[in-house]
């Protein structure tokens, strides 16, 4: 088994970008995946106490779908994001700096219907990401399980409609969901799997369009018993990830 792909979504449901190598910290999510989310008008996060919050506290591409057509491209170092959509071009902008999300609100306004609560702004809590999991957690995906539901569906399928990290190749299709309680390593880490993942509608979109186009809850059901695709697991033993790094259940 391999690492077949690395991926991070730097603000929750904005955007993904695949990267080449990661250095993961034991019991942390992914280094800058899911680091800010976009609050909504009907929000519960509190700003003054910032905590790991439920996904309905945010803007997210099971109620937006247009979301789901955004591309982004991290400055690490500056801490500057650029997102990109068909429909509305580029953006370059400093998620923490309030100036900057005013102009990141205008432009992604349009991709928001008129009849659900709009974006506010953007927040992030401290020392995790905003992952739909309470624990803090890095997701993995299989490739073979992906070729198995595309072949349900009949076409091909794109793997960021599954918004995972890290995609393994070469494991048998579905192993993934018997590793519960299980050790993997993964380059230099060491990763506890704890959780299968639930699926939800937001992969009924297509992420190139950000149009809804296949019931992949459905196929699942029908095809598979189940409505999951991929494991959250723990870091514990920190390390490098690289695209290629081998990959060993222990």
């Amino acid at each position: 088994m391999r690492v077949a792909s690395l991926n991070r979504h730097p603000i929750k449901s904005h955007g993904r970008e695949q990267i080449e190598t990661v250095t993961l910290v034991k019991g942390q999510t992914m280094p800058w995946d899911r680091v800010w989310a976009v609050t909504h008008e009907a929000t519960k996060f509190d700003a003054a106490a910032p905590a790991w919050a439920h996904c309905r506290n945010f803007m997210i591409g099971a109620r937006t779908p247009g979301l789901l057509g955004i591309w982004a491209s991290l400055d690490e170092a500056a801490a500057t994001l650029t997102l990109r959509h068909k429909d509305l071009g580029d953006i370059t902008f400093r998620p923490d700096a309030s100036e900057d999300v005013a102009r990141f609100l205008d432009w992604v306004a349009p991709l928001c219907p008129d009849n659900r609560s709009g974006p506010t702004g953007i927040v992030s809590a401290p020392g995790r990401g905003m992952t739909d999991s309470a624990l803090p957690c890095i997701s993995i995906m299989n490739m073979a399980s992906h070729d198995a539901v595309a072949d349900a569906v009949g076409t091909p399928l794109e793997m960021e409609r599954w918004r995972g990290n890290i995609f393994l190749e070469d494991t048998p299709a579905w192993a993934e969901l018997e590793w519960l309680g299980r050790d993997v390593r993964i380059g230099e880490a060491t990763l506890r799997v704890r959780e299968r993942i639930e699926r939800c509608t937001v992969t009924h979109t297509n992420p190139m369009t950000g149009e809804r186009d296949i019931d992949i809850l459905s196929v699942l059901d029908t095809h598979f018993g189940h409505k999951d695709f991929g494991v959250n697991a723990e870091v514990i033993t920190p390390g490098t990830v690289t695209v290629g790094a081998r990959v060993e259940v222990l």
